[in-house]
């Protein structure tokens, strides 16, 4: 019998370096059901990283959940699929926090909603409420957007150069007149957040950046090639799914076809000798 400290430190482990690739999910899908006698700590150590990781590795988990509910029900095991329905909406509150955060992360959560709903693991009523729960998260500053000229000010309903609560860009038009250098710049702006409580914009450094482009490229491409995937149901040569499909969608046929055709035509005879034998 496994150690549970250890299967727990080895999952998290994976966890943490969950990315893009179908094999990384898989792997990590696999070790938890291998293991799930421990499935309400594993469990735990989801929502741990959830709450502890940066904003990439957060969406790379909430992509990872549907491989794991799939695993788990393939294997019969449901406890998986109930807790993740259970958390969820925690889950939802720590991939895409309210504080602006994890605006880059509404999509993603949406996203994976989508086919979770779509594979029979969520309600669609929970979806729905989820998508109200989400209005706005992906706004930075309170749905302002993270515009110019503007910043939303906490808790104290009082504000610079309005009465309303919002820095207005006639204040910081203001202000740059009187110190123009970008040091007393830098050094108002630092003073406004300080004194008006005012959350800053949330920047990630390059290398997040950077993971995080490459990793939306490699899931775009796998997305289309899923589109364009046939489900071939026998691994015979006189079966082919994406050659009838061709056939079917194609157009009138001129003197290359045919002779493209007619080389295929032999290639295939040869194939089905090679098969017989």
């Amino acid at each position: 019998m496994a150690d549970p400290f250890e299967v727990r430190m080895r999952f998290t482990s994976l966890l943490h370096h969950l990315n893009a690739s179908t094999t990384s999910a898989l792997k990590t899908a696999s070790y938890a059901t291998k293991y799930a006698e421990y499935s309400d700590d594993l469990h735990s150590c989801i929502l741990e990283q959830l709450e502890r990781n940066n904003m990439n590795n957060r969406a790379n988990i909430m992509y990872f959940l549907p491989s794991l509910c799939d695993v788990a029900r393939e294997r019969g095991e449901v406890s998986y699929g109930r807790m993740m329905e259970r958390d969820i909406l925690r889950i939802v509150d720590a991939v895409a926090p309210d504080d602006g955060s994890g605006a880059a992360n509404v999509k993603v959560v949406r996203k994976v909603l989508g086919v979770l709903e779509g594979k029979g693991f969520l309600q669609g009523q929970t979806v729905s409420e989820l998508e109200e729960f989400l209005a706005g998260r992906d706004l930075v500053d309170g749905g302002l957007g993270g515009s110019p000229g503007h910043a939303v000010v906490n808790g104290h309903g009082h504000g610079v150069g309005g009465g309303n609560g919002v820095i207005t860009a006639d204040a910081t038009a203001q202000n740059s007149t009187i110190r123009s250098t970008p040091q007393s710049t830098a050094r108002d702006t630092g003073a406004a957040v300080t004194a008006y409580n005012i959350t800053p914009a949330v920047r990630l450094d390059k290398r997040q950046i950077e993971q995080r482009i490459e990793e939306d490229r490699e899931r775009h491409k796998r997305a289309r090639e899923g589109l364009w995937a046939v489900q071939q149901e026998s691994t015979g040569l006189r079966e082919d799914v994406e050659f009838e499909r061709s056939w079917e969608e194609g157009g009138r046929a001129d003197e290359d076809d045919w002779q493209v055709c007619g080389e295929e035509r032999d290639e295939r005879r040869t194939g089905l000798e090679f098969e017989e034998v």
